[in-house]
């Protein structure tokens, strides 16, 4: 196990009053199940009951009034109440309805008890009418390792420090910027980065990523809700990793006969299970930020890593001397987009991009983030300033002065002006600070 930044979040959690019980969301194989336990030593008792098990499972399918199911968690489990602070948790709970109806009562009749739930298809529940009590449960979001926690499992903690310190010196750039490459060649999948971190051995992952990817592909029947769904959903696993970071359409999508209405669907259900993001426009350059739902969306998976593996880019990637150019750009991109969300933990957070879609003036910028209620857009570019004819659109629309570009150089902060003469401060992010863009803009904006 290596350490995972969401732990302190957990530690808030629990610091909280009244503690509400906590749904873990998150993709499966991104780790909910380890950081549990892992937290679980900040408590002196810990119960785990996962629900793929009958007998465990048995015990919210019964009946029982509430406090006769606290009576059978703790006889069951040979733990003794009141002999300290306590955590329940309640492993694949998708398996239970009656697990899930069950917590809002942990809520309001056993504050003193920590309880999380998790589960790794707990987001196809959300398709079959079964909802978690409302305003009794709190939610967190567990995403795929970020490039902090790479480089921590791989004992980088000096490197790590530099970044959060935000004083990066100019000697340690190549060094940092090689290990983001690094990063965004096997991505950030728990077991892929434990794995490499314990060997170093990239052809050592193949059987990690087949595994990885095999059962997502083994969950298909129980994300469907029909058999036709199951076809639909298959071919997705199949074709989509290709079409990463691109945007797509529904219709014939991965050169099918598949009709929009079905592809469609089946992309909404993955998106769900967290697997995937379906990423739509927009095309204010003002809160608030609306997608428009009437465009094409950028398909962006769960992690980079796999998306290499399905789409057999890692030989390009591995060799190319930067990620700009690997795979037309589409890969420095896909990071990008997956540092960006990487440190949230908001369920509800999503990403967008920009478009001006206007006769002879068609422009594109590739993400736009919200800080304190102001849209920076965000290019992932080389260091050419002369080519962000985009940028400048946005800029000039825009009642701010600040952009942001990500890149492979070092920090810059550059003034500039648009092609119309309004002058506007270019903030140049080596990727390997994406973790720190809103310290930065802080002390710019």
């Amino acid at each position: 196990m290596f350490d995972r930044l969401i732990i302190s979040s957990l530690k808030t959690w629990a610091d909280s009053s009244p503690c509400k019980p906590l749904v873990l969301r998150g993709a499966r194989q991104v780790g909910k199940t380890t950081l549990v336990k892992e937290f679980a030593k900040e408590f002196s008792v810990f119960i785990h009951l996962n629900l793929e098990k009958e007998e465990q499972r048995r015990i919210f399918s019964s009946g029982k009034n509430f406090p006769e199911l606290l009576d059978a968690i703790f006889y069951l489990s040979g733990k003794e109440r009141n002999k300290g602070k306590t955590l329940i948790f309640i492993d694949e709970i998708q398996n239970s309805p009656e697990a899930i109806g069950y917590l809002r009562y942990f809520y309001e009749e056993a504050p003193e008890l920590f309880v999380i739930a998790a589960g790794s298809l707990l987001e196809s529940m959300l398709n079959r009418n079964i909802s978690f009590p409302v305003g009794r449960v709190d939610y967190m979001a567990l995403r795929p390792c970020s490039f902090l926690e790479f480089i921590g499992a791989l004992g980088e903690q000096v490197s790590a420090e530099m970044i959060t310190s935000g004083a990066v010196p100019g000697f340690a750039h190549e060094k940092l910027k090689s290990l983001f490459h690094r990063y965004a060649l096997i991505g950030g999948m728990p077991e892929i980065v434990a794995v490499y971190a314990a060997t170093g051995d990239l052809i050592r992952l193949k059987k990690t990523y087949q595994s990885l990817l095999a059962g997502f592909s083994d969950d298909v029947e129980k994300y469907a809700s029909n058999n036709a769904m199951i076809h639909y959903i298959r071919h997705i696993f199949k074709t989509g990793f290709s079409f990463a970071g691109q945007r797509i359409k529904f219709a014939n999508f991965g050169v099918s006969d598949y009709r929009s209405r079905e592809m469609g669907e089946a992309f909404r259900t993955l998106e769900k299970t967290m697997l995937l993001e379906l990423i739509y426009p927009a095309s204010s350059v003002s809160i608030p930020i609306l997608s428009n739902y009437r465009k094409s969306p950028r398909l962006q998976w769960v992690d980079t890593g796999l998306v290499n593996y399905a789409a057999g880019v890692q030989h390009e990637i591995f060799t190319s001397p930067s990620i700009m150019t690997a795979w037309k750009g589409i890969i420095a991109e896909h990071i990008t987009g997956q540092e960006l969300l990487a440190y949230d933990n908001d369920v509800l957070s999503k990403r967008h991009f920009w478009t001006r879609e206007e006769k002879n003036s068609m422009a594109e910028i590739d993400f736009i983030f919200n800080y304190n209620g102001i849209i920076i857009p965000v290019e992932v570019k080389s260091g050419d300033t002369g080519r962000l004819r985009s940028l400048h659109l946005f800029m000039d629309a825009a009642s701010h002065k600040i952009a942001v570009r990500i890149c492979q150089e070092k920090f810059a902060v550059i003034d500039l002006k648009t092609i119309k003469g309004k002058p506007f401060r270019l903030i140049s992010i080596p990727f390997y600070q994406i973790s720190q863009i809103s310290q930065i803009l802080d002390k710019y904006v």
